[in-house]
């Protein structure tokens, strides 16, 4: 970013944070603004202060088009990745991997089966709301009949959802936490996985111990799930190409868009092994999303298989493009400089660092409730302290997203609290204890960080 324009004081840069802090929170939690007109209030407010300050139009401008800039690569990316999943939905290759995945539902096992299932769909669609929203009203329907907790299975639900969101190379949250750092994504999410793994592990362990013997359990509603997908005419081994091509540019290290744009052509090749879509359905797909034949009767399984496209990253595009204008124009009028200069001497070492930007993660998720926020904020503010203490950029993306991605679900009031509770009618806190997922991903980041474990440097 730009040289501030501004050198002010670290207590009127606290009350400044203090004040957009709660503007963002009243706006979004107490009238139940979009992020977007939070953010843009903000900014107006921002302007007028800088005016008021001499500092002309032009050059907070340029200081917000300069914070666009250090994170254009992710509004690039989102494009990619709306035509992505359009691809693998039109091959097969997303409906085909949640079909043999219910291979996994075990009845003796049904909270370890529930958190296993949403882990692969959360992973193959990439959004953890939309696995809840039908997965999870599915298991919760599941868990009635044979008298399962649905505080537990809400929580298996969530912590399977957002594994998938925070591993998910189609996720908008990973792809914004590798970008605001300036890390490639594929690296971002490889180096996930000295935390995520471990707490994946743990948390299969502690469902696998909750998981009651229910071998009478009735599955019909996962049986009809199969069947519908099956209904569609997308289930083929073959399908199962595009991720395998995926995985190995992946573990080849080849840039992410590269690696996206390989997995489309190959998606493109296997969609016309069992399709004949025209051309100007392929530009609609790719625009709006893949949407199944009309009259196709598959029930729940639409809401599964109706997405992509370049319209669905346009939301997200956005709020990134307003957030890290709204850092720019901090950093231009000194705001986070000064923010910076008042706690730099308490950053001197790595596990002070983590324990900041994932304190700072948290905070933002249950001050304001949006996980976006919480991401974008933390990455521009602290990568200069990482900078300085000689640690590679993707720690701190790792961090952001053990702390910021994960933990909004268990934030009540947040975007995805009210989601989840609304759609699984299991409200946040009853929930919350059996989320294990979320919360351990944030204490192995803060065990990690202080003791240095699977850091990196940054000549690395």
């Amino acid at each position: 970013m730009r040289e501030p324009l501004l050198t002010i004081r670290t207590g009127e840069a606290v009350m400044a944070a203090v004040l957009i802090v709660a503007v963002m929170g009243v706006t979004m939690i107490g009238f139940e603004w979009i992020p977007h007109l939070s953010v843009i209030l903000v900014v107006c407010g921002l302007l007028a202060f800088g005016k008021f300050k001499g500092i002309r139009f032009q050059d907070m401008q340029d200081g917000m088009a300069s914070g666009v800039m250090s994170g254009i690569g992710a509004i690039y990316l989102f494009f990619f990745i709306g035509l992505l999943v359009s691809a693998m939905m039109m091959s097969g290759s997303i409906p085909t991997l949640m079909y043999y995945g219910f291979d996994l539902i075990s009845p003796k096992l049904f909270y370890l089966s529930a958190f296993a299932l949403t882990s692969v769909v959360g992973v193959s669609i990439g959004s953890s709301l939309t696995t809840c929203a039908t997965l999870g009203v599915a298991f919760l329907g599941m868990g009635e009949a044979f008298d399962a907790n649905p505080a537990i299975v809400a929580g298996a639900v969530v912590s399977g959802a957002f594994f998938g969101d925070k591993m998910s190379p189609l996720s908008d949250t990973t792809s914004i936490a590798a970008s605001i750092v300036g890390i490639d994504l594929f690296e971002h999410i490889r180096n996930m996985m000295y935390t995520t793994l471990p707490a994946w592990i743990l948390t299969a362990i502690f469902f696998w111990m909750l998981s009651g013997n229910s071998a009478q359990a009735d599955i019909a509603g996962i049986q009809e799930y199969r069947a519908n997908l099956e209904a569609t005419g997308l289930i083929h081994g073959y399908a199962l190409l595009p991720f395998a091509v995926l995985l190995l540019l992946v573990l080849r290290k080849i840039n992410a868009i590269y690696a996206i744009i390989i997995t489309i052509i190959v998606s493109l090749i296997i969609t016309y092994f069992h399709s004949h879509i025209s051309i100007d359905q392929l530009g609609g797909y790719f625009f709006s999303g893949y949407k199944p034949a009309e009259g196709l009767e598959i029930g729940d399984v639409a809401k599964l298989i109706s997405r992509g496209g370049v319209n669905s990253m346009f939301f997200t595009q956005t709020i990134v493009i307003l957030a890290l204008s709204l850092g720019g124009l901090l950093n231009a009028l000194g705001i986070l400089p000064a923010l910076m200069q008042g706690i730099a001497h308490l950053l001197t070492n790595a596990g002070r660092a983590t324990f900041t930007v994932a304190a700072t993660s948290l905070s933002v998720n249950v001050l304001i409730g949006e996980q976006y926020l919480s991401l974008l904020l933390s990455g521009n503010t602290f990568k200069p302290v990482y900078e300085r203490l000689g640690l590679h950029p993707r720690n701190i993306a790792r961090t952001i997203e053990d702390a910021g991605t994960v933990m909004n679900p268990l934030v009540p009031w947040s975007v995805c609290g009210v989601f989840i509770s609304s759609v699984l009618d299991v409200p946040v806190l009853s929930y919350l204890p059996y989320a294990f997922f979320c919360y351990l991903c944030l204490i192995l980041t803060l065990i990690f960080g202080f003791t240095g474990v699977t850091l990196s440097q940054a000549d690395e």
